[in-house]
């Protein structure tokens, strides 16, 4: 059993339906629905916040960071218990991509606090509900009749390894593009966008149109290669112009930080997400190699497509809980350059240590 499991007699929660996304290997009981049951912890009241002026010190750290980058960036720090919110070029939207499961986590998370859904409810992941790029569950789903598996450890596949066919399969089980948008919609998230999920995202992102054969080996890189690189450049630029999937870092960060506080989802939701997130694997190289010793973080990361050497979306959000226990929601999005890995890696670690220095400096580092 995954380490859900060990919190499997907190959750007091019944199927009730989950829309019905007409996709292969769908398995919802839509022939057990029953009334929706109350989590046994409710969703507390959120309490409005007097805006706090940032430390001018961090706002000048994050500006010259951000300005000082070659590329299209941007930056936001929201301190969850302190009140106020620090950024430099956050209000613009940059690609999301795996961030983005964010948000599925979220949607699905919130089905379960209304007792719509259950972490251990079953589910097969099969061969036709395969993706693109990063899918550690492929070879499971491959199997004669596929992966039998369940909603939690779903979840857990999409946020700590960013797997694309469990975040996939999540998104249709929980009622599809739609069903998301309208979450991030009723939780006042703000300028945050969904895509159409990662096959047709992906797909138009590299010039192509999506088929069923692209998830077969490495098919999408082969058909994507013999594309005319102008089409490919098109496609692009109008990607970063107007990503699908884009968001504002003040807007992610503002929702990790309201996610933290316990204003999105139930407590044990809330605890589900951040532990979730506290096991994350991916993008060591990101915010996780900058926090100082004694430092906790929960984070998700993302990364987009290259084209001769231009990167659309490299991105790490989180929250950085300090030793005296206060706690900074973090988004270091790159929306388009042409540096080198290192040098990305580098502007997302000098933010996290800036957050890291503040906090000792005012006495919680």
């Amino acid at each position: 059993m995954d380490w859900y499991g060990a919190i499997a007699g907190l959750l007091t929660v019944a199927m009730a339906g989950c829309g019905s996304p007409e996709r292969p290997g769908y398995t919802a009981r839509a022939a057990m629905l029953t009334p929706p049951v109350i989590v046994s912890v409710p969703v507390p009241i959120a309490q409005p916040r007097a805006a706090r002026p940032a430390p001018v010190s961090l706002v000048e750290v994050l500006v010259r960071l951000q300005r000082g980058f070659a590329g299209r960036a941007g930056v936001a720090v929201s301190a969850v218990d302190e009140g106020w919110t620090a950024e430099a070029g956050g209000r613009q939207y940059l690609p999301q991509q795996s961030v983005s499961k964010l948000w599925v986590a979220l949607t699905v998370l919130n089905l379960r606090d209304q007792g719509r859904l259950r972490l251990d409810d079953p589910v097969t992941v099969t061969a036709d509900d395969l993706t693109v790029f990063n899918q550690p569950i492929a070879a499971l789903a491959r199997k004669p009749g596929g992966f039998q598996t369940s909603v939690g450890d779903l979840l857990t596949r999409a946020l700590t390894r960013s797997d694309n066919t469990a975040n996939d399969k999540l998104m249709w089980l929980a009622g599809g593009p739609v069903a998301v948008r309208a979450t991030i919609e009723a939780k006042q998230l703000g300028a945050i966008r969904f895509g159409p999920g990662e096959r047709l995202l992906q797909a138009q992102t590299a010039g192509l149109t999506w088929q069923s054969a692209f998830s077969r080996g490495n098919s999408f890189e082969i058909a994507r290669s013999r594309l005319a690189p102008e089409q490919r450049r098109r496609a692009l630029d109008a990607y970063v112009a107007s990503p699908p999937d884009g968001a504002q870092p003040i807007a992610i960060a503002d929702a990790l930080a309201r996610l933290a506080r316990g204003e999105l989802l139930s407590e044990t939701s809330t605890h589900v997400a951040l532990t979730t997130m506290g096991q994350t694997i991916t993008g060591r190289s990101r915010l996780r190699a900058a926090i100082p010793a004694g430092w906790q973080i929960a984070h998700k990361t993302g990364t987009g497509q290259d084209l001769a050497g231009r990167n659309a979306g490299f991105n790490d959000v989180g929250l950085l809980t300090a030793p005296d226990g206060r706690r900074y929601a973090i988004a270091v999005m790159i929306g388009e350059t042409t540096r080198p890995v290192r040098e990305r890696q580098q502007l997302i670690q000098s933010v996290a240590a800036a957050v890291a220095n503040y906090a000792s400096m005012t006495g919680g580092g």
